[in-house]
């Protein structure tokens, strides 16, 4: 992949043809109604969360209006070799990764390839037969029923198919899911293991998208990584977002830390039995994806600006918008019963706003989001015009809330009336 990106990137610096959108204007924060010294409080305060040991490091941008007036790289990309926290440091984005895989299932649903609600049997029939657990407490594979309904495109865009949780103890038992399987296989895991419950009933986020990966492959005859390459990567100008990291781009990796129970210092921490700096069996449309800080700026920034940056339109407006608001029915509501998923619904790939209220930091109305579990996190703002993105390397992914006390100062900088 690495070899095709550079061979068509040095094909079109030749013929002058536009393959990448172009870069995000720079522009003084006052010309787009936010002040530079109140922003420079939230640089204050993700250097105080360094200094605590929150977080090694962290790289953070805003953009306002289509440009670029804040971004920071802080504190180091590794404790040990005391290496700098690069601008272009790559992150491990987790469940970020679900929102671009979202993305390439809706370039294909504009193409005419599925309708949201085809039963997903019609394209991996091993889950046709799919039964349900009886008690999905206490999931035991000896004691399941029939299942209710089939499970829908929709359902799997929108975690409401009953599939569980990667980290599911049961799913950990059957190997559901490794980074040293193939896609096929885990899919067949997946469908091996009986859903917690019926389609439809019930938010369960999981591994749904990683299913969607393996449809778009079906649907586009391209592996996945081709497709996300060639319908989003390229044109949106994302030279760093990678399913792993070799040569010059592992050395901008950031290191994952994990607090000590007792002293809270932070120690490198493995999450993953094969490492993203090799190539993965598992090409895993869920958590696979490594990213900078920039590049998901310019793909929050297509969204957005309804589909298109720099003259590249990758997704029509009206799927952009009906992408970003609620899919989950009333009957499924609320999300969770604390915190900002108690005033969430879900998109076709995001989190959704529905009760500002909810939350303990600053959101628009319409605004759209997520994090990623080893400290990352983006949100899209229609109402202010905003995207941010912020980017460190700790787990579990708190980090001292330096991500929401960064986005409550980021809206404290707003000015204008």
């Amino acid at each position: 992949m690495r070899l095709r990106r550079t061979a068509i990137t040095l094909a079109c610096l030749t013929l002058a043809c536009p393959v990448f959108a172009q870069d995000l204007q720079r522009a003084a924060p006052e010309s787009v109604g936010l002040s530079s010294a109140r922003l420079n409080k939230a640089t204050e305060a993700l250097e105080a969360h360094i200094e605590a040991g929150h977080i090694a490091g962290v790289v953070a941008a805003v953009a306002r209006h289509g440009k670029l007036v804040y971004f920071e790289a802080l504190g180091q990309r590794d404790l040990q070799t005391r290496d700098p926290m690069p601008e272009d440091a790559l992150f491990r984005l987790y469940s970020m990764t679900r929102s671009i895989t979202s993305t390439a299932v809706m370039i294909l649903w504009e193409e005419g390839a599925f309708q949201l609600d085809d039963p997903i049997s019609t394209y991996l029939p091993q889950f046709a037969d799919q039964r349900v657990f009886v008690d999905a407490r206490e999931p035991d594979m000896s004691r399941t029923r029939a299942r209710n309904g089939d499970i829908t495109v929709r359902h799997l865009l929108t975690h409401t198919s009953g599939i569980g949780s990667r980290s599911a103890p049961i799913y950990r038992t059957e190997r559901v899911r490794l980074r040293s399987i193939a896609l096929t296989q885990m899919v067949d895991n997946a469908a091996r293991v009986p859903l917690f419950e019926d389609p439809g009933t019930r938010f369960r986020y999981g591994i749904s998208t990683t299913m969607l990966g393996r449809l778009i492959e079906i649907w586009s005859g391209m592996p996945l990584e081709q497709f996300l390459e060639e319908r989003v990567f390229v044109p949106l100008g994302l030279r760093d977002t990678v399913f792993w990291a070799d040569g010059e781009q592992a050395d901008r990796l950031a290191t994952v830390y994990r607090p000590d129970n007792a002293s809270g210092a932070l120690h490198p921490h493995a999450i993953e039995e094969v490492p993203f700096t090799e190539r993965p069996t598992l090409i895993e449309g869920g958590v696979g994806l490594l990213s900078s800080t920039m590049d998901f700026l310019r793909f929050s920034q297509m969204f957005l600006n309804k589909g298109e940056l720099g003259g590249n339109r990758v997704l029509r407006p009206e799927t952009v918008e009906m992408m970003t608001r609620n899919h989950v029915p009333d009957s499924v509501l609320p999300l969770g019963t604390r915190g900002y998923m108690a005033g969430s619904g879900w998109g076709l790939g995001f989190n959704v706003v529905l009760d500002s209220s909810a939350y303990t930091f600053p959101v628009g109305n319409g605004e759209y989001w997520w994090d990623g579990s080893a400290g990352t996190r983006f949100s899209i703002d229609p109402e202010h015009g905003i995207v941010t993105v912020i980017m460190a390397q700790v787990s579990p992914s708190r980090g001292g809330g330096f991500r929401e006390e960064f986005k409550t100062l980021v809206y404290d900088a707003i000015v204008e009336p």
